[in-house]
């Protein structure tokens, strides 16, 4: 069973970072896409950025391009979300997904983590 366990997440001011971790355990991943994903109160789930596990091809939102990176560390079935220069329109609880690179649907999801940027 795949559980994918989410930390970093927190209250910072507009213009600062924080780091997002996903750790992911059940299974090899070769294979698989990674991502993440956020949703604000009242508002839709929302695609943010994800990356292949083989090969570490990466995809982001136009919303977040240039501001955060996605990667992954194979040898600690770890991946990241770097984000930098948060917005406050950036809050929202962020979940890591997995799913198969040849299907659309992710599988697994994580249990979030709350990101809160103040203006």
């Amino acid at each position: 069973q795949v559980q994918l366990v989410e930390s970093g997440g927190g209250l910072v001011q507009a213009g600062d970072s924080l780091r997002l971790s996903c750790v992911a355990s059940g299974r090899t991943f070769h294979g698989y896409v990674m991502g993440w994903f956020r949703q604000a109160p009242g508002k839709e789930r929302e695609f943010v950025a994800a990356i292949f596990w083989t090969g570490g091809n990466t995809f982001y939102a136009d919303s977040v391009k240039g501001r955060f990176t996605i990667s992954r560390d194979n040898a600690k079935n770890m991946v990241y979300l770097q984000m930098n220069s948060l917005k406050p329109e950036d809050t929202a609880v962020y979940y890591c997904a997995v799913r198969v690179a040849t299907r659309s649907e992710y599988d697994w999801w994580g249990q979030g983590t709350q990101v809160t940027v103040s203006s």
